[in-house]
């Protein structure tokens, strides 16, 4: 049986160990399974793993924890890591491949651990921001915590929880390198915020200025980037494509899911 260590069983993590699941595999990983702390533990079961997965954030120092810690053991397998697409930094909303500079944005930790995982010969997937069920627009409309924001320009990519887990699967037998996993229609934010009131039945919510959104830093920083991200290179090499090719596909699906009973929130790692 294939065996997939997950080094972070988070929202990301645990949907791909699933997806792995039904294929036959056996995955076992830190998060809800093990304590990444628990050295000896983890290196047993590294140890009969031939795939090692990621998902884990680097350090506020900038180290890879999972490299620092556990590089050692990672030799001959198949790696796997979710990085960001935020190692691109703004490119003034162009569009933005695999073959473009990184590290000019403001996730330099980010840049370095994808830096390193791409020298150890890993599947290193570049992604924009995660959605699905149970954590999509539809939950923060219901929240109460949308909003939309009166910036022309601004833009951005995103993708389904099940289509990063769906490339995950088709680079198993890819080679190494960088991926970007992305939908095919960025946009703003506020148009995903209409259409998730819209199939939500409420009101759509009023354009304001940023100055007057009560945001946090991290969600004004995010704001001073705009990008789309191209996945052309995962379509021709991996064969990939995204089973939800826009936010509205995106969202129904989630909608569905959550009327079928299989929303899920384990604790977020990528």
């Amino acid at each position: 049986m294939a065996r997939m260590f997950v080094f972070g069983l988070g929202y990301s993590g645990t949907f791909i160990a699933r997806t792995l699941a039904v294929r036959g595999w056996e995955v076992i990983g830190t998060g809800d399974m093990l304590s990444f702390d628990d050295e000896g533990t983890v290196r047993a079961a590294l140890a009969d793993a031939g795939h090692v997965l990621s998902a884990i954030r680097p350090g506020g120092e900038g180290l890879d924890p999972v490299l620092d810690r556990y590089g050692d053991a990672l030799a001959g397998r198949w790696l796997g890591y979710l990085s960001s697409a935020g190692v691109y930094g703004d490119t003034g909303g162009a569009w933005v491949d695999e073959s473009a500079p990184v590290g000019g944005g403001r996730r330099s930790a980010r840049t370095a651990a994808d830096r390193e995982w791409l020298a150890r010969g890993a599947r290193v997937f570049r992604l924009p921001g995660i959605y699905g069920p149970g954590r999509s627009m539809l939950d923060r409309v219901r929240q109460g915590s949308a909003y939309r924001l009166d910036l022309p320009g601004q833009v951005f990519s995103r993708v389904h929880v099940a289509d990063v887990a769906s490339g995950v699967v088709a680079a198993l037998e890819a080679p190494p390198g960088a991926y970007n996993l992305a939908d095919d229609l960025p946009c703003d934010r506020n148009a995903v915020t209409v259409e998730a009131c819209r199939l939500l039945g409420v009101a759509s919510l009023p354009l304001q200025a940023l100055e007057a959104a009560d945001l946090s830093p991290a969600a004004r920083a995010f704001y001073t980037e705009s990008r789309r991200l191209a996945n052309g290179k995962a379509r021709r090499v991996l064969g990939w494509r995204p089973r939800y090719p826009t936010y509205r596909e995106g969202l129904a699906a989630c909608l569905r899911a959550e009327a079928a009973g299989a929303t899920f929130h384990p604790k977020e790692q990528r």
